[in-house]
């Protein structure tokens, strides 16, 4: 149960990252052809740090539940 929770908030985490990368652009406040206004580059650098290590974080849980999965198997086939 633990760890579907924390599996779900770092997809939230990851989602809410990709939402700051694309807000600027979605909702209107970055003109377009504009230089980038101080608040769309902050979006950019916060959307992407929250994004990509919360994406490191889902790959490294993926990896270690795929180690699991394969250690129960050699512990079956071994049985």
């Amino acid at each position: 149960m633990k760890a579907k929770l924390g599996v779900s908030a770092l997809v939230v985490l990851f989602l809410a990252g990709v939402w700051l990368i694309a807000a600027p652009f979605a909702v209107g406040y970055q003109p377009r052809g504009a230089a980038y206004a101080d608040a769309t580059v902050n979006d950019l650098w916060v959307g992407g740090a929250l994004a990509g290590v919360s994406f490191v974080a889902i790959v490294i849980y993926a990896a270690d539940a795929l180690r699991e999965l394969a250690g129960r198997g050699k512990h079956v086939a071994d049985g």
